[in-house]
């Protein structure tokens, strides 16, 4: 199999830190045929990533700098796009209509909304009914909307959970949404003191139903990105390597597909799923797993990307692979009819400089 790469350098000095994305042969074709781009989150650089595809046909690869992106949310028409950072929930907005077009960019996003929650660590966003933002407070063990005069407004935690308190104590970190609710979420544990989950992220990962608090599955490994999608429960058991569903009457984990790297990230589009892949750290928090043995059966190494996954056959069909500076992924997310985007950040004079009036 030959690969389309596109490589990218940053730093000083005579051996400046590369970055290296190298797509499969059939990578690019398959988002023009989707009618789709992407975008990813990764918050160990602070960055966010746009990928499409140029007019040549060719891979595009456009980037800004935010601290510890995170969570990432795009609805179905990807008019909005919202992302987590370091302090801060950013709501993004296209600066001109579909059909426009910037510098051979289809589509730039701008922050033009954002909400100051101070550091309490969001994982996952959504949107409910109301398109109010709903979001996985992990610092907190809770699920929380913005507030216009607080860091948040908690919304709901875990039955377990005997008080607020910015003690990351279970690690919260996925949410799936149905019909404009937030359902289901997922936890490394079930700890009630401090940083209690990290002792229990080899098997002690729960899928939890909001409405009832009931647990649905147990015994996960570090789960995580649970998504509702065709009438099916979809997620990440992270500490395993594997995609797969929930049979909620039987009350486990069906297995799909192992990919080869700690899994974060899980979006949909059409019959595809699109999985974001990590390389382990080299500390306790990602030691002991059994991604580990996986890997080893499999005589395969970690990698860093994204990998496209055929719902229909469970194979992997196609991918994008990351090396260098680059080592962990949080979330990904479709940009639906959109061809070529790019956004504005802070870290330039470009946001100065793009202005609009509302007629």
């Amino acid at each position: 199999m030959t690969d389309e790469s596109q490589q990218l350098t940053s730093g000083s000095g005579s051996e400046p830190p590369k970055l290296e994305i190298n797509a499969t042969r059939q990578f690019t074709q398959w988002l023009v045929e989707q009618e789709t781009s992407l975008a990813f989150s990764t918050y160990q650089t602070g960055k966010l990533f746009f990928i499409g595809t140029q007019p040549s046909g060719n891979l595009s690869v456009f980037e800004r700098t935010f601290n510890r992106c995170m969570g990432l949310y795009a609805p179905d028409d990807a008019r909005r796009l919202y992302m987590s950072s370091l302090y801060q929930l950013w709501r993004f907005e296209p600066a001109f209509d579909r059909g426009q077009d910037y510098e051979g960019y289809d589509c730039m996003y701008i922050p033009r909304v954002g909400y100051t929650t101070g550091d309490i660590d969001i994982h996952d966003i959504a949107l409910n009914a109301e398109d109010q933002p709903v979001f996985v407070s992990t610092l907190f063990s809770c699920l929380a909307t913005p507030s216009e005069t607080h860091s948040f407004k908690p919304i709901w935690k875990p039955p377990f959970i005997s008080k607020l308190a910015a003690e990351d104590r279970c690690h919260l970190n996925g949410l799936a949404m149905v019909a404009g609710k937030p359902r289901y979420v997922t936890s490394v544990s079930r700890s009630d003191v401090a940083d209690g989950w990290r002792e229990h992220r080899r098997d002690g990962g729960v899928l939890m139903d909001v409405e009832s608090g009931e647990y649905l599955v147990e015994g996960l490994s570090m789960p995580h990105s649970p998504r509702w999608y065709q009438d099916k429960l979809w997620l990440l058991d992270s500490g395993t390597g594997y995609f797969g569903y929930v049979d909620l009457k039987l009350g486990r984990f069906e297995k799909v597909a192992f990919c080869a790297g700690f899994l974060r990230g899980l979006v949909f589009i059409n019959h595809f799923a699109v999985v974001g892949l990590s390389l382990p750290r080299h500390n306790r928090t990602f030691q002991g797993l059994p991604l580990d043995d996986n890997l080893n059966n499999k005589h395969a190494s970690a990698r860093c990307g994204l990998q496209v996954i055929d719902l229909i056959t469970g194979d992997v069909v196609h991918g994008l692979r990351i090396e260098g500076i680059v080592e962990e992924l949080y979330d990904v997310v479709v940009l639906k009819g959109i061809q070529r985007p790019m956004a504005l950040g802070f870290k330039t004079d470009e946001i100065r400089r793009i202005l609009s009036v509302e007629e």
